[in-house]
């Protein structure tokens, strides 16, 4: 988990530098309307650390192996109108969400880390997998935004 943390607080301090070098034009520039853009992108990753956050935390006390709920991404998006956000507000949601997954992860113990989770019926994985499943998440949408 250590190697997780690590990476994750690189992620959060490169990906907050770089997307705040963008002009709002870069931000919000779509390739085509089915496409997210980077604020989209930056909105969506908000909405998974929301997410996850809930689940590292629910795992905690709820009963074993913990169901992990799907969230419907692109209609959480447009909900959110990240689209039409301030940059600032979004970047600042982003660093304070994953601020707080991270004090969760270092909180956590071989035998927490072990805990079953159910990702679908008969996909028995662990929180192990989920923490390090996020930051890898993280990491793929960032590389997008970078290119």
């Amino acid at each position: 988990m250590t190697e997780a943390i690590k990476k994750l607080e690189q992620l959060v301090k490169t990906g907050t530098e770089y997307i705040l070098k963008f002009s709002e034009s870069e931000l919000t520039f779509k390739s085509t309307p089915k496409k997210w853009s980077k604020k989209e992108i930056m909105g969506h990753l908000i909405d998974s650390g929301i997410n996850n956050l809930q689940r590292f935390t629910e795992i905690q006390f709820d009963n074993k192996p913990y169901k992990v709920k799907k969230y419907n991404q692109d209609e959480l998006v447009k909900a959110n109108d990240y689209q039409n956000s301030e940059i600032k507000e979004v970047i600042e949601f982003w660093n304070s969400i994953n601020n707080r997954i991270l004090f969760l992860m270092k909180k956590q113990t071989e035998n927490t880390l072990n805990y079953k989770i159910e990702l679908e019926e008969d996909d028995i994985s662990d929180l192990r997998f989920l923490m390090n499943d996020y930051v890898i998440h993280i990491e793929h949408h960032l590389n997008q935004i970078m290119k």
